[in-house]
């Protein structure tokens, strides 16, 4: 009998650009968060800004922080592809 192969490590199926767009999407609400706790906007930019690049450079340097930033970026992927969904669901029902 053949013993098993060796479990190998599946291979990430997000890209960077997916990885960027994701920490793109959490720098913007964090100005967001900032800009509506009265902050000023340069300021909020600023910080949101650097919460981007901090994000992005620690998943090129880390495979914990890619793995989490992967996840973080199929829920945001997913709840825009509802979103989608739900929207292209109700202009269907009024399309003749």
């Amino acid at each position: 009998m053949n013993s098993p192969e060796p479990a190998a490590r599946p291979a990430s199926n997000g890209s960077p650009f997916r990885r960027i767009v994701a920490a793109v999407i959490l720098g913007g609400l964090v100005f967001t968060v900032l800009w509506i706790m009265v902050f000023s906007m340069v300021t909020s930019m600023l910080i949101g800004a650097g919460c981007c690049v901090v994000i992005v450079a620690a998943s090129s340097a880390s495979d914990l922080v890619e793995m989490l930033l992967d996840a973080v970026a199929a829920v945001i992927f997913g709840v825009l592809a509802v979103i989608a969904a739900i929207f292209g669901a109700i202009f269907s029902v009024f399309e003749i």
